[in-house]
């Protein structure tokens, strides 16, 4: 029988199982897709551990790559054989066949592989949404981004280079920053060792930045805000180290007149044309070779091992990308 990943309360990464079940039927307008590899997010955390609540018991997991099984009742974008990615599916895409609706799915280029496009769909799309909606990044200029050696921050690092831009990336450690230096970030502040606002500020000649993308949350918050230029804007769009909670808005006015926005890649990718356009730029970023994307064989792990995963995970131990193979 095919498995999935399941649970039934929320908690820890003990709380994900492993069951048996049947291969999906597609609805209309969906497709199902036999996925070949399946991307770890730091979302998944999220809702595994009710952070951001989902109905139970239910799936984990949005994004993957495979090939089309069998497709429903009013589709023709994709037909049975078809290599594809997904990034916005409901939950459940830790599995070995998934049903998605066809309107989340993106044909995937032959020069790109499975494991390329589950490690960097999801992410991609949200440095797409970042670096080139919330805020357009414009060529030589500066900004900074909290956790440049994630996987969305190493994806940003080429991104940001790509544009000619100069990010400042933030790391835990000396090898991350060798890390985050070679994708393409311009300077890296080691968060461990450096007063995150004090070096953004000597990095600037004293300017500031415009803009500072933040992952990471509620540690965080307070040196984001002070690395920013009066009317600069705070761009919050993950959790790491937990939510944001109890701001008080004088702060923003206190620290220059700031802005702030909580965006989300649902609220920028909103339709097929929209995923398109986005996925179009990523993948011609990958097959240029401007964006590369690899996965460390120890970052890995079998569908069956993704407690280990989000273990691992949760450890901030990984650079770049982590995968479920079926």
């Amino acid at each position: 029988m095919p498995k999935r990943i399941q649970i039934s309360q929320h908690g820890g990464p003990e709380v994900m199982q492993i069951i048996d079940a049947a291969i999906p039927e597609p609805a209309a307008d969906e497709v199902v897709v036999e996925n070949k590899a399946i991307g770890i997010n730091y979302i998944d955390t999220y809702v595994r551990s009710g952070l951001y609540p989902a109905s139970l018991p239910s799936g984990l997991g949005t994004e993957a790559a495979g090939v089309v099984k069998s497709v429903g009742e009013g589709v023709t974008t994709v037909k049975v054989g078809d290599r594809v990615v997904y990034a916005q599916s409901a939950l459940g895409a830790y599995s070995e066949y998934h049903a998605v609706a066809a309107d989340k799915l993106a044909l995937l280029p032959d020069a790109i592989s499975f494991e390329q496009a589950a490690a960097s769909f999801l992410k991609g799309l949200t440095v797409h949404y970042l670096l080139r909606q919330t805020y357009v990044v414009q060529p030589d200029e500066t900004f900074l981004f909290q956790a440049a050696a994630g996987g969305v921050g190493l994806i940003a690092c080429q991104w940001a280079k790509a544009l000619g831009a100069h990010l400042i990336g933030t790391v835990g450690s000396a090898e991350k920053a060798a890390r985050a230096k070679e994708a393409g970030a311009w300077e890296t502040i080691n968060y461990r060792e450096e007063d995150v606002a004090k070096r953004v500020l000597e990095l600037t000649n004293g300017k500031k930045v415009r803009v500072v993308y933040d992952s990471v949350g509620k540690d965080t918050w307070e040196a984001s805000l002070d690395c920013l230029q009066r009317r600069g804007l705070m761009v919050s769009f993950g959790n790491a180290s937990g939510p944001v909670t109890g701001v008080n808005l004088s702060t923003l006015t206190q620290k220059g007149s700031l802005y702030v926005t909580r965006p989300s890649l649902n609220g920028y990718i909103t339709n097929a044309d929209a995923l398109t356009q986005a996925s179009n730029e990523l993948f011609s970023l990958i097959a240029s070779g401007a964006i590369k994307v690899e996965v460390p064989e120890q970052q890995k792990f079998a569908l069956t091992d993704a407690q280990q995963a989000h273990k691992t995970l949760q450890s901030r131990a990984t650079q770049g990308s982590c995968l479920l193979i079926p």
